[in-house]
């Protein structure tokens, strides 16, 4: 059977099994698209684009399937980072130390800070999102061969998977690419589109790279109103590698995920709050509610398939604005005397 016909076959059957298949409206949709654009006039530069960016996304969806359920951090620097300099073990130390709390680590494969990140976590506890350049980019020995490394062609199908797959951001001082990593996460924070997650800025005891570039930030964005102010509250900055792995663990200490059901904002939590803090948060957050008002209830009706349909939850009318302040109520929530999360494993999600 030549490859024509055996891919008519594999889509014949494929057809007909969709009405019973748990994501067969999904797949239905995905072959109608390419239906519609074999019927319309694309490039052959198109087409190469397309099928390579979904060869991309199926290596990295079979790679991450297995560790859906474990929370991951995404860790960026520079690829040109010394062995020698205090960066270096920084990076290390603190893969080291967040995978000992049970979380994995991302990273782009790289040397330099990425080098350090998988060393310090170990390949069994690591990802290594590589992508295909002319210098520079190589896996490095510490992840090089393992399964959980990918090759991209593509740096939007790269970056796709960093931010999708990761439930915290950690930077290290680094270059262009560094810093683009840095404005693309807060750009899509800030817009509610990614997260709500913790993103920390992490330095060596004293540096003053990530200062700068608050001050930066503070002096030419927030206050000529570029920014608003609040955004300065998507990350943290740190230079403790204790410090930064605290963030992260008290971001998921109640907190576990969010997700909208029409207009309300559905706040799943690993505990329920006692009713004392569920006032406090209210005089304190009750603006982030549209009535002013945020209301403590288990799942909704329109949530009792969802896998996490038993933990308790916070809704409320959000405006999808003020994601600042609401990283600010996820923050409060993991420091609420009255919760004392009995889980030993906050990276389970």
């Amino acid at each position: 059977m030549d490859a024509l016909s055996a891919l008519k076959d594999n889509l014949l059957a494929t057809i007909d099994r969709l009405p019973s298949m748990s994501n067969g409206k999904w797949i239905q949709r995905a072959l109608e698209a390419i239906l519609r654009l074999s019927e319309t006039e694309i490039d052959r530069l198109d087409w190469k684009i397309l099928s390579a960016a979904i060869e991309d996304m199926e290596r990295a969806f079979e790679v991450f399937y297995p560790y859906r359920h474990v929370r991951k951090v995404a860790v960026f620097g520079s690829a040109r980072t010394s062995e020698t300099v205090p960066e270096y073990q920084l990076a290390y130390d603190f893969a080291q130390l967040i995978t000992q709390q049970g979380f994995m680590t991302i990273t782009g494969a790289g040397g330099g800070i990425m080098a350090a990140a998988n060393a310090g976590s170990g390949a069994e506890n690591s990802f290594g999102l590589n992508i295909q350049l002319p210098y520079e980019q190589s896996a490095n020995k510490y992840i090089l061969g393992d399964p959980k490394t990918i090759a991209f062609k593509y740096f939007f199908t790269r970056k796709l998977f960093f931010l999708r797959e990761s439930d915290a951001v950690v930077l290290f001082p680094g270059g262009f690419g560094t810093l683009d990593e840095a404005l693309e996460t807060l750009t899509l924070c800030q817009t509610g589109r990614y997260g709500p997650v913790p993103i920390v800025l992490l330095d060596r005891p004293g540096g003053k790279y990530w200062r700068d570039w608050d001050n930066y930030l503070r002096q030419h964005l927030a206050t000529t109103g570029l920014i608003s102010p609040g955004d300065l509250n998507l990350y943290t900055i740190a230079d403790d590698i204790q410090v930064a792995a605290e963030v992260i663990r008290n971001f998921y200490r109640v907190y576990h995920s969010s997700r909208y059901v029409g207009d309300i904002f559905v706040m799943r939590l690993k505990l329920p709050l006692c009713d004392r803090d569920l006032e406090l948060l209210n005089q304190e957050f009750g603006d982030l509610a549209a009535d002013g008002r945020i209301v403590q209830t288990t799942a909704l009706p329109q949530e009792l398939e969802d896998p996490t349909v038993d933990l308790p939850r916070l809704v409320f009318k959000f405006d999808r604005r003020d994601f600042g302040r609401l990283y600010q109520m996820i923050g409060r929530l993991g420091r609420m005397d009255g919760n004392v999360c009995l889980d030993t494993h906050p990276e389970s999600k």
